[in-house]
């Protein structure tokens, strides 16, 4: 909260050039304390999302990846601090990335496997039911696989 408040001091009368989008891959601070050890949690992220909303700021989020499967929840508490989109993407090349980092102790591998199988097809497809009509939000290319959505390569036209 220190930094985003300086910055929004700092470089409040540069507001109409900036776009804060802050990575809130979960709503639970367990979750996301275990996958982003030492970052923010939950509530610290989500008040530091309205203080720069509050003070004028364009804003985003980006659930990508997602570390559960409440995004639902996640998107109906933010969506109002969000002048900009909030991205939903799928955790990518997870267990590829932990054993190549050294994590491969017994509990980060079973939940690692958790959250991937979490993002079978079928849940993927549920989620973009429940979200396809806000328009708040843009998906990444992880779900656009999945949905059969276009993935455009021209800057803006994505969704």
């Amino acid at each position: 909260m220190e930094v985003i408040t300086r910055i929004c001091e700092k470089y409040s009368e540069y507001k109409s050039k900036i776009l804060f989008r802050f990575t809130i891959g979960s709503t639970s601070s367990e979750i996301l304390k275990f996958w982003e050890p030492n970052a923010p949690n939950y509530e610290e992220r989500k008040q530091c999302l309205i203080y720069a909303f509050d003070n004028g700021f364009s804003t985003s989020v980006s659930c990508e990846p997602m570390l559960d499967l409440n995004v639902e929840k996640l998107v109906e508490e933010l969506q109002h601090y969000v002048t900009d989109s909030i991205w939903i993407g799928k955790v990518n090349f997870l267990l590829k990335r932990l054993k190549t980092n050294g994590y491969n102790d017994v509990e980060t591998i079973t939940r690692a496997n958790d959250l991937v199988s979490s993002q079978s097809d079928e849940n993927i497809k549920l989620i973009y039911s429940q979200l396809s009509t806000n328009n708040k939000i843009k998906w990444k290319e992880s779900i656009k696989k999945v949905i059969g959505l276009n993935i455009t390569m021209v800057k803006g036209l994505d969704k």
